[in-house]
């Protein structure tokens, strides 16, 4: 369901940053993440930079509790999954 960008896929995201790792709490919800250019992101700060256009690869949606969550471009491929990224 969330994915993660691959910088060969996407076209004019240049310099747009990706997730690259993440960070999960106890219950493994994403909970920061770090991207391409080594800024850490907590997942509030990491929301504002989807949502205002930073990060590649990612969207922000509205779930049915009415809460908004990051999310990967559907590709098809559960193989990049955000839930996948390695830890740091």
């Amino acid at each position: 369901m969330v994915r993660m960008h691959h910088p060969s896929g996407e076209a004019g995201g240049a310099d747009r940053e990706s997730f690259v790792a993440a960070r999960k709490n106890g219950d493994g919800d994403l909970m920061s993440f770090k991207t391409s250019s080594g800024r850490e992101l907590n997942y509030e700060q990491a929301l504002s930079a989807v949502q205002n256009g930073e990060i590649a690869g990612v969207n922000a949606f509205k779930g049915r509790d009415g809460e908004t969550y990051i999310r990967g471009d559907a590709d098809g491929d559960p193989t990049n999954n955000l839930d996948q990224l390695p830890t740091y």
